[in-house]
């Protein structure tokens, strides 16, 4: 009989005492149903739904919606329809299953549109070994790795994603107030972020230039201080916590504040364009600054904070991988048994076979599109950049809910670039070859992100991690399948060369392996500086990957996490009760849950408005009403120019307000 608590305990999000393991939701000696005909069919039903729509929003309006929160969201709804209410665990199972499609696709549409967008051969089948390929990589590589990032870091990273998505599933077990704190989250993240972008009734970036001093500032040297102000934002930096947004913004604040001053202020000197620019500094805005230089120096910042974040975990990879070698070799000891229901991950025996079966696949797909010295070298890049970065993708998410995966990318597809130009290869084999390598890795990746999620959310549940681990296989299997026929259909639609579809990441990736197979210069300094800043802040005890990340991530999105960890800790000093702290602290999570869930499902609505184009019927309707009835075309009021700044600053106050307001509520 499933367990009669109906909210997570106080320590699923504290650091336990020496000695004290957490108990999950259900307990490990619990028989409540998890794998059942209802909870994969399901699964692989929004496994297929997801992958077609997400694909064709992430192509057209340039990034890719997270599906683990609407899945969760339409599980709760979906265990209403049948006589017996699906049980918890049935949703994690149907949420780990689905939520495979948001991560695939995105590794997809990073890289493959760029084969079309280049005039290179493809079609349907290579984009589904590369997609399935790279999938089993991310899920096999990051298995081992679930008791270290779950368990053993329990209570130290915030996994904010993570967060929302378990308090909806508990949410639609418990019901009552705790659901209604969550859905009055929704509605007003909801509401606040239709107003802001849907029809823009204020401005949704706040960059303060309406104030003389900081006009000025931004003018003279660069330095322009913004806030995204969108609730989503907000709510996400509330869970993350004070402490790792203030890593994040200061490393935000290094890059904006310090290197785009800096590199501005040399520009000017210099009379012609700097490479990899293709206009003056001098005549650049600080976005484009940013874009150019900066952001690559983040890159270099984030692989270098990754190969820490490798070192430090290598004793566990080594660890695991000695079990399951012991396990092929001499025989397993001890029966499953003797493990607990909510400890059982894939046997290592397994792991390690299906790398071996994985990289068997991958040798032989890349022989059919190349050579055999050319099919060595992407093998052991595909394996080697995805078993690094896979510590790199899953410590990102953790810690503030955003995968990085494009700039691991980018260096998997120079590296590649590289080594295929020293073997011989260049032109459009050589171009195609990186590409498909750049597909494995980033799908890799891009899974191994969104499954450590998945398995946080397991293991707070009490799911069974064996089974989270065998069934995202069947997601990615169906996911793989469909998002080839979705960018086939697409370009088949609207052609990737045409334009029509934005694809910026895929362009992106098309631009540099196209100068790379022309051997132009690489931005290797720029790399080189950030890598020195990530080894200068583990020296002074500053967490590498959470301060690169912030140097990698344009300002606007890192400044509202700041905010939000801020009233956090607001909500968290309210009070010297102890107890009562904690209870308030929870209601701010789980309005704060609210927000992200409903910025994402706002998120996918207006994406849906703008592709019918009835965003646009939407604002006139708007304009009418707060113009006297007259049709204004544009923006839909006549203050949003002068005052849509001081608005939008406004209205961030009320929501921030809101907050910790309704948090302090709390009795």
């Amino acid at each position: 009989m499933e367990t009669s608590r109906k909210s997570l305990p106080p320590e699923a999000y504290q650091e336990l005492p020496p000695g004290q393991s957490y108990k999950p939701y259900v307990p490990a000696d619990a028989g409540v149903p998890e794998v059942t005909a209802r909870s994969v069919i399901w699964g692989l039903f929004m496994s297929l739904f997801f992958t077609f729509s997400i694909a064709y929003l992430g192509l057209k309006v340039g990034t890719v919606p997270e599906a683990a929160i609407p899945v969760a969201i339409l599980a709760v709804g979906i265990g209403y329809v049948y006589k017996r209410k699906s049980t918890i665990l049935e949703n994690v199972i149907l949420q780990s299953i689905g939520a495979a499609s948001g991560a695939l696709v995105a590794g997809a549409i990073f890289t493959i549109p760029a084969l079309y967008i280049l005039g290179l051969p493809t079609d349907i089948v290579k984009i589904f070994l590369s997609t399935f390929l790279g999938g089993c990589l991310g899920v096999l590589f990051l298995t081992p790795l679930r008791r270290y990032f779950c368990v053993e870091q329990h209570g130290k990273l915030p996994f904010p994603e993570a967060t929302a998505t378990t308090e909806i599933l508990v949410s639609g077990e418990s019901g009552g107030q705790q659901a209604m704190a969550l859905i009055l989250g929704v509605v007003v993240s909801g509401v606040y972020e239709f107003l802001a972008i849907g029809v823009r009734l204020w401005d949704e970036m706040i960059n303060f230039r309406f104030l003389p001093f900081m006009d000025n500032l931004a003018v003279k040297t660069k330095m322009v201080l913004k806030i995204d102000a969108l609730s989503a934002f907000l709510g996400l930096g509330y869970v993350i916590g004070l402490r790792y947004n203030a890593v994040i913004v200061a490393g935000g604040l290094l890059s904006h504040f310090a290197f785009i001053p800096a590199i501005w202020f040399l520009g000017q000197h210099v009379p012609g364009a700097v490479y990899p620019g293709i206009m003056p500094i001098s005549g650049m805005s600080e976005t484009q600054i940013f874009t150019t230089y900066v952001r690559n120096i983040g890159i270099g910042a984030i692989f270098m904070a990754g190969v820490l974040g490798i070192i430090k975990s290598m004793p566990v990879m080594i660890k695991s991988f000695s079990l399951g070698f012991r396990e092929i070799f001499k025989g397993k000891k001890g029966g499953a048994a003797a493990v607990a229901r909510t400890d059982r991950d894939l046997n290592m025996k397994t792991i390690i076979l299906g790398l071996l079966a994985t990289a068997a696949g991958l040798f032989l797909y890349f022989l059919w599109i190349s050579n055999l010295k050319l099919a060595v070298i992407g093998v052991v890049i595909c394996i080697l950049l995805s078993f690094l970065f896979t510590t790199v993708a899953a410590y990102a998410i953790a810690i503030v809910g955003t995968n990085p995966v494009s700039g691991m990318t980018l260096i998997t597809i120079i590296l590649s670039s590289v080594l295929l130009l020293g073997a011989g290869l260049a032109g459009k084999e050589g171009m195609a070859v990186a590409l498909l390598i750049g597909a494995v890795v980033c799908t890799a990746l891009s899974i191994s992100g969104s499954f450590v999620t998945d398995l946080k959310i397991g293991y707070w549940l009490g799911a069974t991690p064996r089974n989270q681990e065998r069934l995202k296989f069947a997601g990615i299997l169906v996911s793989a399948l469909t998002v080839g026929v979705a960018i086939w259909v697409l370009d088949k639609a609207f052609s990737f060369q045409s334009g029509a579809l934005a694809a910026p990441q895929a362009n992106l990736m098309a631009t540099v392996i196209k100068s790379m197979m022309s051997r132009e210069p690489v931005t290797w300094l720029l790399y080189a500086i950030g890598a020195s800043v990530a080894l200068v802040a583990e020296l002074a005890k500053v967490p590498p990957l959470a301060f690169a990340l912030g140097m990698y991530l344009p300002l606007p999105l890192t400044t509202p996490l700041l905010v939000g960890g801020f009233i956090s800790h607001l909500v968290k000093s309210s009070t010297k009760d102890k107890e009562l702290a904690e209870r308030r602290n929870n209601r701010g999570t789980l309005i704060s849950s609210g927000f992200i869930a409903g910025g994402a499902l706002m998120g996918i609505v207006l994406a849906v408005l703008k592709l019918t184009k009835l965003d646009h019927y939407v604002s006139l309707g708007i304009s009418m009403v707060f113009e006297g009835g007259r049709w204004v075309d544009g923006a839909p009021a006549s203050w949003f120019g002068s005052y849509g700044q001081i608005i939008s600053l406004a209205a961030f106050a009320l929501l921030c307000g809101f907050v910790y307001w309704d948090a302090r509520r709390q009795k």
